[in-house]
């Protein structure tokens, strides 16, 4: 039986590559922070399991990850854990680049030591490119972060492929751009839009309020995206893959047809922070702009050339962007709709 062990293994992406590598025989070891926050809902499934366990450990503690990696010699290692929320490092930059950054090289280190034939997974991300310097962006576009999180992200990245190059690891990066899912945290925006959505539907708010409506992303479907994490520890040889669907879509696309699942068309009005969205229907205001909702240094726009992928490891997206956000807003109301009951 093969051993996994996944960092960040109570996060969106950590409960589906659990579900789907025990899908598959593994026994798996899911590290968890003491103060992590446990969403049981989605650890149903995972802690039946008899192949499943969890073990107390942070990226920031050198030992214990020694101790873990020492003892139990993993067959692939997924680090994903990480400071993920792009505006929280703005204000806690020394606590983001300290596990996202510090924490992929204590996890490296403590695999060359004591583990050296273990198969890593290192969870980058599409905010290293941050102000692109070209369209689509692939595996050797120039790094241009804006925010500490895309820093600390830019240095996991290049730390991995060191360690791949220097010491002969096994070691891989996913260049994954967003990725989301009913599972999303409700700090992110797209989750943030689904579920205020359906409480306007349910009855339970009145509008939503957001940031920039122009930034563009390349959203995918969270599931789709761990099955590429696992094929490429399964490939032969190591290297670094961007995931991504290819399409770029704004923040006020993805809200325009968040509303249309729930039969409202959305027309806009005015311009800049004075910019609202209306029910085309009845001219309800729905919409709101907000400038503390803004970036210190925006993203315009993030599109991944995911070739490189497709054709090595045989990976494409299976979702489409219009049917992950109608799978969101439809849990999110059934949620709601339990929770009243």
């Amino acid at each position: 039986m093969k051993t996994a062990l996944i960092t960040g293994v109570t996060g969106q992406d950590g409960t589906y590559l659990s579900e789907l590598l025990l899908e598959k025989g593994y026994h798996v070891f899911g590290l968890n922070r003491r103060k992590a926050k446990l969403n049981d809902g989605d650890l149903t499934n995972i802690l039946r399991n008899k192949n499943f366990e969890f073990l107390d450990g942070d990226l920031q503690e050198i030992n214990r990850l020694n101790q873990i990696i020492s003892s139990i010699k993993p067959d692939e290692i997924y680090n994903l854990a990480a400071q993920s929320f792009v505006p929280y490092s703005w204000t806690n930059p020394i606590y983001t680049c300290d596990v996202n950054a510090l924490g992929v090289l204590r996890m490296l280190e403590a695999i060359r030591l004591y583990s050296p034939d273990t198969k890593f997974y290192q969870a980058s991300s599409s905010e290293i490119f941050g102000k692109v310097q070209s369209m689509p962006q692939n595996e050797i576009t120039y790094h241009y972060p804006r925010s500490p999180y895309g820093c600390s992200k830019s240095f996991g990245f290049n730390i991995t492929r060191n360690y791949r190059e220097s010491y002969g690891l096994f070691a891989c990066n996913g260049i994954l751009f967003n990725h989301e899912s009913e599972r999303r945290g409700m700090q992110f925006v797209t989750r943030k839009i689904t579920r205020t959505v359906a409480e306007i539907k349910m009855g339970l708010s009145k509008k939503l309020i957001l940031g920039n409506l122009d930034a563009k992303r390349d959203w995918g479907y969270a599931p789709d995206y761990v099955e590429a994490m696992w094929l490429m520890l399964q490939y032969k040889n190591p290297d670094d893959y961007i995931i991504a669907s290819g399409e770029e879509h704004s923040v006020r696309e993805f809200t325009e047809l968040a509303f249309k699942n729930i039969d409202i068309d959305i027309i806009w009005k005015g311009t800049g922070l004075n910019e609202k969205g209306y029910n085309k229907k009845n001219d309800d205001l729905l919409v709101e702009v907000s400038k503390k909702f803004f970036r210190p240094a925006e993203v315009d726009i993030l599109k991944g050339d995911s070739s490189k992928a497709k054709d090595i490891l045989g990976w494409k997206p299976k979702v489409s962007f219009k049917e992950m956000i109608k799978r969101m807003i439809n849990f999110d109301i059934n949620e709601i709709k339990r929770s009243v009951n």
